[in-house]
């Protein structure tokens, strides 16, 4: 069973990472998904006092805005859903227990691009999951729509790939979608010819992912993101996965990193896989 987990905060970027989460449970065999939402204990408000002082009462609430997400969703696909409501303090600490304790392959969220500000608010606890290495993380775009998956694309820095790139881990991503795999580098020092770093390191990268038939590309450009944006548009690319490095991903959120920068400018959805 492949279960995918959907963290809801109830806003329209979790909903509609839920409604993408659906579209990939219906084309993916023997999936199924939860959908995940923690309460504090309590709460307070702007005087001090206790707004809600019951903690059943809380979890009903809590359990009843899961219900109405459930029951949208039960219109699009058929598959089992269920809804898990904890009690606790740090979100990201319950999540990350419950992902290790019920086997979830993949975690599937939503993102916003807006303004700094709405970064910090809303991709904190995406970017911050990513850094943990709990498990694969898929961040969706707000406006993003399951389209199918038709053609994948990994960025990799061809940097020691038998060391950095996790093999398990990729290949269970890529066996959920079956789609045609593009592997892409992107670096202006890139000519004509590879250099024989470069090209020993891709006929790995080729023979480890070879029962996916790989198709290599190294794109010249200084703009990063530019590269990308094109291939994405030129491949038509439905899903791009990324490798963070060991190091520590979210404090460089807004220092211009690869996977933070893909994770708030583009337009389909990205799956962070640690290595």
């Amino acid at each position: 069973m492949n279960t995918f987990l959907v963290p809801m905060d109830f806003s329209e970027t979790s909903k509609n990472a839920a409604r993408l989460a659906a579209g990939i449970a219906n084309v993916v065999p023997g999936s199924q998904l939860v959908l995940y939402n923690v309460f504090d204990t309590f709460e307070a408000g702007s005087d001090g006092s206790l707004l809600t002082s019951d903690d059943d009462a809380r979890k009903t609430i809590t359990e009843l805005a899961l219900q109405s997400v459930k029951s949208e969703l039960s219109a699009i696909t058929s598959v089992p859903i269920t809804m898990a409501v904890e009690e606790e303090h740090d979100f990201l600490e319950g999540l990350e227990r419950f992902i290790r304790h019920n086997n979830i392959q993949l975690v599937i969220m939503g993102i916003t691009g807006g303004t700094k500000l709405e970064q910090i608010l809303v991709g904190s606890t995406s970017l911050s999951l990513i850094d943990r290495e709990t498990v694969p993380v898929m961040i969706v775009p707000t406006e993003s729509q399951f389209q199918g998956v038709k053609n994948i694309m990994l960025v990799s820095d061809f940097d020691d790939v038998e060391k950095t790139i996790p093999l398990r881990d990729l290949k269970s991503v890529l066996g959920l979608f079956q789609g045609n795999l593009h592997i892409v580098n992107v670096n202006e020092k890139h000519y004509i010819q590879l250099t024989a770093e470069y090209q020993r390191e891709r006929d790995r990268l080729e023979r480890m992912l070879s029962e996916f038939n790989p198709e290599f590309y190294f794109i010249r450009l200084h703009n990063f993101m530019d590269a990308i944006n094109m291939f994405v548009a030129d491949k038509n690319i439905d899903l791009i996965i990324t490798v963070p490095k060991h190091h520590s991903f979210f404090s460089h959120v807004f220092k211009g990193t690869h996977t933070s920068r893909l994770a708030y400018k583009s337009q389909i959805p990205i799956i962070a896989i640690h290595s």
